[in-house]
């Protein structure tokens, strides 16, 4: 409106280094898409054969600058929510969660549909994970700072996550997981994003947070 403006917090990723990001971001996408090919069709195929439903989960989210993206994953559970006004974050021994879904959740194949986020550019690689709105609504208005994980977008893994902050909805777990995600955004480089998939390779293994 004609109003001078001052970004007190402002994206890292501007001018040569967004650039470098987004071509990390479409080799890796590409590359991996790729790759696992075969392990995309049989965990479809799993999904499909396991309990009846969509094999695709869509459910919308938080992205680049708090616009909503449509976030895509495989099923895991036998019922969904779209997350827009309330969601129930999976526990331990969850009813909901299908036996081939606590396997793809354990091993993070849930997540590989992703990659297509990635390739239209609504997600990257790595980067803050996208919660469901309804959670985004509540700490907004609970924790400081919380939106300006947003100046960046979210990633299919991040910080936190390999930090051991994938799973919790509770106000001390979302502390740290900020913290973490602020973290990241402040010491951002192609080596830290590196550092952060060879971690979550490890986790992939089987990850004791996962359920």
């Amino acid at each position: 409106g004609g109003i001078p403006l001052i970004a007190v917090c402002e994206s890292p990723f501007y001018g040569l280094r967004g650039l470098s990001k987004r071509c990390f971001d479409v080799a890796l996408a590409s590359i991996g898409l790729a790759i696992a090919a075969p392990v995309l069709l049989a965990t479809a195929l799993g999904v499909r054969l396991s309990s009846p439903g969509p094999v695709i989960f869509k459910q919308r989210r938080y992205g680049l600058d708090g616009k909503q993206i449509v976030v895509y994953k495989f099923r895991s559970m036998s019922v969904t929510e779209d997350g827009r006004t309330s969601f129930t974050s999976a526990k331990r021994n969850d009813s909901r969660v299908t036996r081939f879904g606590a396997f793809i959740r354990r091993t993070s194949l849930d997540e590989l549909p992703q990659l297509f986020n990635v390739l239209a550019g609504s997600m990257s690689i790595v980067g803050p994970r996208p919660l469901v709105i309804a959670t985004n609504e509540r700490y907004r208005r609970l924790l400081s700072g919380y939106m300006v994980r947003h100046k960046v977008k979210p990633g299919i893994t991040g910080w936190a996550q390999v930090n051991g902050m994938r799973g919790g909805d509770d106000f001390a777990s979302m502390r740290r997981r900020l913290d973490l995600d602020l973290q990241y955004l402040q010491n951002w480089s192609l080596s830290l994003d590196m550092a952060i998939l060879l971690r979550t390779v490890k986790l992939m293994m089987g990850d004791r947070h996962a359920f």
